[in-house]
């Protein structure tokens, strides 16, 4: 396979933009990305977009189309656009198949992108669809809903390994604290332990400043081949990429305190990179809620099994950590527009690698590591990003 690089990055604020058309969010990040390339439509051979549910948030489908004509790549090029679903995963698998296509030969410069509008209608209607990744014959049918299958992750981590509720709420204050340094970030204020314990219930243990908000917003990414790339100056390489897959429901997993999906992900990605946990700088972790952080990055091996909460209640996640996580606020602080997720997560990276993450930058950052989930962990991507050879 060919070496692959991104080229070019580009976001949109995340939070709630009643003001925004999801077609206005799109073409704003696909436009930062090729304009931080320095590229033009035409050089542009392919198009994939990471999309969950536009169908039912905003009534479209056949979103890749959608894109391709307004970003004007329709009526020139006629390049072919594809939309990805998988869930949370959905930008990050979008970004593997983008990849994939350089890699192979076919391509030689790829835009990827991920958007979601979701805040449109009510939380009820809202909250009922993003419930459609889990599984909706012997999950949803029967009263479980995304918050209460967390929860369920949760209660089994604090009686196994004695995870504490003040351990849990620490992923949020710690994620809060990065969000306040993020200008897009949906959440740019800090928050405290106590705020997060005094919280209402969402799905005991967990609480409201445990789960992640609903999100509008997109992101976008330029990926070229090494031939291409060695014209641009702040090139990142796709190191290494693994995707994997799980039961869709907790039921028919043999633990429900690991998700073997990221587990095996993430093997394959560090396997095709060379590389080891420790040797990761820095890492955007799939964190749709607190106990889902926990576990991600035990599963990623930054830390043993079960020392996941002591990690976050000794800050080692934390910027000045062992292993910064989540310095753009995670899903938790920054937003969770959920095709848009995973390609937020990797415009993090390439900005930690390039240096240009401002005050939330980790210093010496050389190898970045983004981690996306879909459902409750049925789908998992790792993509590993480094700008040292």
């Amino acid at each position: 396979m060919r070496d692959v690089y991104v080229i070019g990055a580009g976001i949109t604020k995340f939070g709630e933009l009643w003001e925004r058309s999801f077609r206005d969010i799109g073409i704003e990040a696909g436009i930062k990305a090729i304009n931080d390339a320095g590229i033009s439509g035409a050089d542009i051979d392919a198009l994939y977009i990471g999309n969950m549910s536009a169908g039912a948030f905003i009534n479209q489908e056949h979103v890749a189309s959608l894109i391709a004509d307004y970003v004007g790549l329709a009526q020139t090029s006629h390049i072919p656009a594809i939309r990805v679903e998988a869930a949370g995963a959905s930008g990050a698998v979008a970004f593997r198949e983008a990849f994939l296509s350089i890699a192979s030969g076919m391509h030689d410069v790829v835009v990827v992108g991920g958007a979601e509008k979701m805040t449109d209608i009510g939380d009820e209607m809202a909250n009922a669809i993003t419930a459609m990744a889990i599984d909706q014959e012997w999950e949803t049918v029967f009263g479980a809903t995304y918050a209460s299958l967390h929860a369920m992750m949760a209660r089994a981590h604090m009686e196994r390994y004695g995870t504490s509720r003040e351990q849990l709420a620490m992923v949020s204050v710690i994620n809060h604290r990065h969000g306040a340094l993020n200008p897009n970030a949906q959440f740019q204020r800090e928050i405290s332990v106590e705020t997060v314990l005094k919280s209402g219930y969402v799905a005991e243990p967990l609480r409201v400043f445990d789960m992640c908000p609903l999100s509008d917003g997109a992101a976008a990414l330029v990926l070229a081949s090494e031939v291409v790339a060695k014209k641009h100056g702040n090139a990142v390489k796709i190191m290494g990429i693994g995707q994997s897959s799980d039961t869709i429901s907790l039921h028919d997993r043999k633990d429900i305190t690991t998700m073997d999906a990221s587990v095996h992900a993430a093997k394959r990605a560090y396997e095709m990179a060379g590389i080891k946990p420790e040797d990761v700088d820095v890492a955007e972790v799939y964190d749709s809620s607190t106990i889902s952080e926990i576990i991600a990055i035990e599963d990623l091996g930054f830390f043993e099994k079960g020392k996941g909460g002591k990690a976050a209640e000794d800050e080692k996640i934390a910027l000045g950590g062992d292993i910064p996580v989540n310095t753009s606020g995670g899903l938790k602080a920054r937003g969770h527009p959920i095709g848009a997720t995973g390609v937020a997560q990797i415009v993090e990276i390439v900005q930690q690698l390039r240096g240009e993450a401002g005050k939330r930058q980790v210093n010496g950052a050389e190898i970045g590591l983004a981690h996306a989930i879909g459902g409750t962990g049925g789908t998992a991507v790792v993509s590993i990003l480094g700008v040292k050879e």
